[in-house]
């Protein structure tokens, strides 16, 4: 898969997760895919300051985007 492809398919994820996350008044940003195995996102509106975005971050997104991608091995949220 080339890098390209790889990030077609993170945004893919984030597309699918992102209605939820609009939902609470939230969003996510792709930051960088790093080494091909390491995704970056970056919460915006309410999920910058709620209290379960690390949850949703590993329960939720990772998970996600490790069905569209499952060479990805973290994904991390940047501030």
């Amino acid at each position: 898969m080339t890098h390209e492809e790889l990030t077609q398919n993170v945004e893919k994820a984030l597309e699918e997760i992102r209605p939820f996350l609009n939902s609470d008044g939230g969003d996510i940003k792709l930051v960088s895919i790093e080494d091909e195995k390491h995704v970056k996102v970056q919460f915006e509106g309410a999920c910058t300051s709620c209290n379960l975005s690390m949850s949703t971050l590993k329960a939720g997104v990772e998970t996600t985007i490790k069905k569209y991608a499952p060479q990805i091995e973290t994904v991390v949220n940047v501030a």
